[in-house]
């Protein structure tokens, strides 16, 4: 009965008209300005604003030219290693002498270079053909040294043109002397194997290490020289490590991609 009579009621002032309306609070408004400007203010950003990235990848340290394997054209037993590893010979200088079924014989650098290792020894025996030296090529003592990083092939094509590098040399501590400064040269149009990496740098180990995750593509990097450094090149500190760099140093590459504005992440 009691339930009867409040319906009735409510039927009697449907609307009831004579109740105040009650608004939004003074505190919901201000949560709403708020998520509105947040909101506006994005959008904005996602247009006119850009976000740097970066990919990074195993390099090293090397003269722009590369190296060779140095191979024995005879085969007999050596009798004298005539260069030392490190040394910096001429073309055409010998290296080591074998003595073989027709008498002695020497074997000599193909072109001008450094000595990175020797792999013959005085009494071995070898074959023709055999890997005897690795030969960096080296003309002048004043030829500047240059970053190769090893880049994975699908980051390859992002990388602009004298785009800013980063390196972190495996020498130097980084957390005293910081990195070594350098911009991009040149990026190859091709992936490459194992074997023209060993090609190229002198030693096999390096090519398989470099295509452990698949055929990269090599970045040239040309590094900042700085005539206020013990190096001769730019280093995020300012005095960077009191010593020089070597050539066929492994460092990691960390080179800086093209800004993009976060709405083409949205964007097919």
């Amino acid at each position: 009965m009691q339930f009867r009579q409040q319906a009735l009621a409510k039927l009697q002032s449907p609307e009831e008209l004579d109740l105040p309306v009650r608004f939004a609070r003074p505190q919901g408004w201000l949560a709403l300005s708020v998520t509105v400007v947040v909101m506006a203010a994005a959008s904005v950003w996602a247009v006119t604003g850009s976000v740097a990235s970066t990919v990074s990848a195993s390099a090293i340290l090397t003269h722009g030219q590369g190296s060779y394997i140095l191979q024995s054209p005879v085969a007999g037993q050596v009798t004298a290693v005539l260069a030392e590893q490190g040394e910096r010979l001429p073309a055409g200088s010998p290296v080591l002498k074998v003595r073989t079924s027709d008498g002695d014989s020497v074997v000599r650098s193909v072109a001008a270079g450094r000595i990175t290792a020797l792999a013959a020894t005085i009494g071995q025996i070898i074959q023709t053909g055999a890997n005897v030296a690795a030969v960096e090529k080296v003309a002048h003592t004043e030829d500047p040294l240059y970053a190769t990083v090893y880049v994975p092939a699908e980051n390859a094509a992002s990388i602009p043109a004298h785009a800013a590098v980063d390196l972190t040399v495996s020498s130097v501590p980084t957390q005293e002397y910081g990195v070594l400064r350098g911009h991009v040269k040149s990026v190859d149009r091709s992936a490459q194997s194992a074997q023209q990496i060993s090609a190229f740098l002198g030693d096999s180990q390096l090519g398989e290490q470099f295509t452990k995750d698949g055929r990269p593509v090599a970045v040239l990097v040309k590094l900042d020289t700085s005539s206020g450094t013990k190096s001769g090149y730019t280093w995020s500190s300012k005095d960077g490590p009191p010593f020089t760099l070597t050539s066929m140093t492994v460092a990691t590459g960390s080179i800086r991609l093209a800004d993009q504005r976060p709405v083409d992440w949205l964007l097919p």
